[in-house]
């Protein structure tokens, strides 16, 4: 478009731009041509047609000429908004966010609760397999979790992105200044939030954020839900961190101070207000579910996750238009305790019914047959939830310190259960009785009998380790307490059998030294096979 003449009139500029007057004006944006000169021009004109409006001697004719040229530069200015947001708007890259928000140190396998290597799965050991097949949602990741809540605990600032180029950002402002001092702040307000939500809902698909009905979640069987909770948790922390805090600083960015009510404010809630709600929808869902023991593990992590994000929410949603989405929070919040405190009451109805046919929580229909291993189960789950409880303040005020006790009691008694059960036979295998050779003529030590001990002590030890040293206690403290308390019982038990019979056997049947045993301890409950003990101490 040719450089207008220097008398040429503000109402001419306005016109010349009219799309539904001109095939050149139709199909060109001002805001696109990168001519700073014609983009002030224009907004100059509109700021002298505004300033003309509100003089008192205006003849009705020049007031309607001017009313008529305020709407097209409007319509104009609606198109030319409505354009910068739609070229410079593009999805977050919510990947390396997430990583970045929520990359915590992994000791354990995601979905393996007793984690078994590749050599013993492919081993055709049915006891084996069975065992790794045994993977649970409910304490899988225990070491990750408690590191990952203390490490986001200690990020938990708001991460805002810049959303848009610096000049888009200028160039926006300068038109929202312009459609609301005319009165246009509803439209502007929708076409911002229009386009803006979209985007938003682009970045919600990439982190997995699906759109469902209450009654659609509700339908969901565990094994889906149970992915889909994993998915929310971690999307949760982009959507409040990142994606709503950037939204919000966009929108003051743009409209902040422009008119007499809190512009920047309604743009925000225009925008985020649906996607917040279909992010808690899904909580509340959750909440509101069918409550049975599987489930627990699932709920105390989507309330550690909604619980650690909450001062997170209030600062993002701090305003009055916001205040339906930041009460949702705490409220969820409540109902998921309460979900967890029933459902405690079933699992320990379970676990006090039948220790070894408790299911397993992440909801595999399987049952621990191996005693053993069932009040491993048992301990490691009760000592999870205890742990989870003393940590939130409302999930302890909710359960009570006499049921905390009671979970406690519980997990102790699981825990002796599980030495009784493993170690009864090894530490048989190093008594007295039947070793001694009796008669008319003599008395001693039987050594038949004495090597038979050993070989069942060698046999029995060499089936402990190896199969428990497979079996994983994620929590570093409980593992070490039961690793204690195992070498309390066994050391000075063999130390003395040991003392007691060495000269009468051959040193072919002793297999292993107290430091043997020692180190066949240490091996226990990290989830690795033998042979990966072997070489991580020869290193």
């Amino acid at each position: 478009m040719e450089s207008p003449e220097n008398n040429i009139t503000a109402e001419q500029i306005i016109l010349r731009w009219d799309s539904t007057a001109s095939e050149d004006a139709r199909t060109r944006m001002i805001f696109e041509q990168h001519d700073r000169q014609e983009i002030n021009r224009y907004l100059q004109a509109v700021d002298q047609i505004q300033t003309s409006m509100n003089s008192t001697t205006l003849s009705d004719g020049e007031s309607k000429k001017l009313n008529n040229a305020i709407q097209i530069a409007m319509a104009r200015l609606e198109d030319e908004f409505r354009n910068i947001l739609i070229t410079n708007s593009t999805p977050i890259e919510t990947e390396p966010i997430t990583e970045s928000i929520s990359l915590t140190p992994r000791t354990t396998p995601r979905n393996s609760s007793f984690h078994a290597s590749p050599e013993n799965e492919n081993s055709g050991n049915r006891r084996d397999e069975s065992i790794s097949r045994i993977s649970s949602a409910s304490f899988t990741d225990r070491n990750e979790r408690s590191v990952t809540f203390a490490s986001y605990r200690s990020m938990n600032s708001i991460r805002e992105q810049d959303l848009l180029p610096p000049e888009s950002i200028s160039d926006l402002r300068s038109i929202a200044e312009r459609m609301i001092a005319a009165g246009y702040f509803r439209e502007c307000v929708q076409v911002y939030g229009s386009v803006r939500k979209s985007v938003v809902d682009g970045s919600f698909k990439k982190l997995g954020v699906e759109k469902l009905s209450i009654g659609d979640i509700q339908r969901l069987d565990w094994e889906a839900m149970n992915a889909k909770i994993g998915r929310w948790i971690r999307a949760a922390k982009v959507c409040i961190r990142v994606l709503f805090a950037s939204e919000k600083k966009l929108c003051k960015q743009i409209f902040e101070d422009l008119g007499s009510t809190a512009a920047d404010d309604a743009c925000f809630i225009e925008t985020v207000k649906a996607p917040a709600n279909q992010l808690f929808n899904f909580v509340e869902a959750i909440s509101i579910s069918r409550r049975s023991p599987e489930k627990l593990f699932k709920i105390l992590d989507l309330h550690d996750s909604l619980l650690d994000l909450l001062p997170d929410i209030d600062d993002v949603f701090d305003s009055k238009p916001a205040e339906s989405i930041r009460i949702q929070a705490p409220e969820i919040l409540s109902r998921l305790a309460e979900a967890a405190r029933g459902m405690l009451s079933e699992f320990e109805n379970a676990v006090l019914r039948e220790p070894s046919k408790v299911p397993v929580p992440g909801g595999k229909s399987k049952h621990y047959k191996d005693n053993s291993l069932a009040h491993l189960f048992i301990m490691n789950n009760v000592h999870y939830i205890v742990q989870k409880i003393k940590g939130s303040l409302e999930l302890r005020e909710m359960i009570g310190d006499q049921y905390l006790r009671t979970l406690t009691r519980i997990f102790r008694q699981a825990a002796t259960n599980h030495q009784r059960a493993t170690w009864i036979g090894v530490l048989h295998c190093l008594r007295d009785q039947g070793l001694h050779s009796t008669g008319s003529f003599s008395s001693g030590v039987s050594k038949s009998a004495l090597r038979e001990r050993f070989k069942s002590f060698n046999a029995i030890f060499d089936e402990v380790h190896r199969t428990q040293a497979l079996w994983l206690v994620p929590d570093e403290q409980l593992r070490e307490e039961l690793r204690i308390s195992i070498l309390e019982k066994l050391i000075p038990a063999y130390r003395s059998f040991l003392g007691r019979f060495r000269n009468h056997i051959s040193d072919n049947y002793i297999k292993y030294s107290v430091e043997d045993l020692e180190n066949g301890v240490l091996d226990l409950f990290e989830g690795l096979a033998v042979s990966q003990h072997s070489r991580r101490r020869s290193q």
